[in-house]
């Protein structure tokens, strides 16, 4: 979350930077009178504190010099419930604040280009060849390989599951040990993390409250399906202190991610983009704050090389400020070209959060004797089933079937 002293000390800066990302003058306006108000009531109780202390003083010192002191405890003790009173004021209006906060995104850096949508976002750089093809290629869904079976994932819950079968299933498989391997190969850390979730976890890295419809909750329980295991490996350390020389801390993991979509409706219906069910291989880092400029350039270039490995032409996106997701304080998309689709389409996203995780998560280290907050990363390394879908379109034949990239046919023996 951003930091509220930096909010009440300069709103003006603040304001201006979430501006940029589309919050309302609403939000910012209740936002604004709640963190004065906090903070008017905390410089009057810090007064009335101080004034007990000046009376305290001064009791000791009539009660050494045998003084009357009747009118001097009468003070005291109307002061101390003025205190008590203020302090429940001020815990009562932190708490309204924090609960605003909680909805508040992060502000996006100075770097980041202004822009309304994701029509603004600024492509950095064109990767690799677009195949070129003697006959028209098909969009995945349309080709006849027989890896994808939509009725019968249908049929075992509801729209967008999808049921892997053969060659499909197994290059699914193939696909997340190639990029656990590959990420693995350059100091990413391998985690195996629960699929599970509780809500603190959730907070800590802003799916809650905000995305709190998108989650799918066990019933009964404190607990949700993870919608990436960006959540899982950034949680780790939720309230922990690190010792500086620990970083940075670079994590990778498979998990499957259950999202419900509740706000794409109409969007990518057809196909196997967009699912409630998917998987992912992602890349968490935790990092000083002086170190995660460097971390992220290096988790861009990761995916990156991923994508030229299986040889899949993509590209890079700077998102604009009004494209920014709510934890992201800048982040690069990395699109595949899909020839079937005759498009490019997102396949990572690699965001730094800066310290708006943290603070939710209370991840600090210590640097000399002071306790600061970490710097947290996420990205996708990839988004498998995108990945699959990828390869099928870009290695397609006329006769159907797919070639596959040299990098995984050992993974397929």
């Amino acid at each position: 979350m951003i930091d509220i002293k930096l909010l009440q000390n300069d709103f003006e800066k603040i304001s201006q930077a979430l501006e940029k990302k589309g919050v309302s003058n609403e939000l910012l306006n209740s936002l604004k009178e709640k963190a004065l108000k906090t903070k008017q009531k905390r410089q009057e109780m810090e007064e009335i504190t101080a004034s007990q202390n000046l009376l305290s003083k001064e009791f000791g010192r009539y009660k050494k010099e045998n003084l009357d002191i009747s009118e001097l405890q009468s003070k005291i003790n109307s002061l101390k419930t003025q205190k008590q009173d203020m302090e429940d004021e001020v815990r009562d209006l932190e708490n309204e604040l924090n609960s605003i906060i909680l909805g508040v995104p992060n502000t996006p850096d100075d770097s980041v280009p202004i822009g309304a949508d994701e029509n603004e976002n600024i492509v950095l750089e064109v990767l690799g060849k677009k195949p070129e093809f003697a006959f028209t290629p098909k969009e995945h869904w349309d080709i006849s390989c027989d890896w994808l079976d939509f009725e019968r994932g249908v049929k075992l819950a509801k729209s967008r599951f999808t049921a892997l079968k053969g060659q499909g299933a197994r290059l699914e498989r193939a696909l997340i040990n190639y990029m656990l391997d590959f990420n693995r190969e350059r100091g990413f850390n391998e985690w195996y993390v629960p699929f599970m979730a509780n809500s603190n976890t959730l907070l800590g890295t802003g799916q809650l409250p905000k995305f709190e419809d998108d989650l799918f909750k066990i019933e009964g329980e404190d607990l949700y399906l993870i919608p990436t295991s960006e959540v899982s490996l950034t949680n780790l350390y939720n309230d922990e202190i690190l010792d500086k020389n620990e970083l940075p801390l670079l994590l990778t993991s498979y998990t499957p991610c259950f999202r419900k979509e509740a706000g794409s409706a109409g969007r990518d219906t057809r196909g196997f983009i967009r699912q409630h069910q998917f998987d992912k291989v992602e890349m968490v880092a935790i990092t000083s704050q002086e170190q995660s400029n460097e971390i992220f350039e290096k988790m861009v270039q990761t995916a990156s090389d991923l994508l030229s490995s299986l040889g899949l032409c993509h590209q890079k996106v700077q998102l604009c400020t009004g494209d920014l997701g709510f934890s992201a304080a800048t982040t690069i998309d990395l699109e595949v070209w899909l020839p079937g689709q005759n498009k490019f389409r997102e396949i990572s996203s690699i965001s730094n959060t800066r310290d708006f995780q943290a603070r939710r998560a209370k991840i600090r280290y210590k640097d000399d004797k002071k306790n600061i907050f970490v710097h947290t990363l996420n990205g996708s390394s990839l988004a498998v089933g995108r990945t699959l879908v990828a390869i099928m379109e870009n290695y397609q034949q006329e006769d159907g079937t797919i070639i596959i990239p040299e990098v995984l046919k050992p993974y397929l023996k």
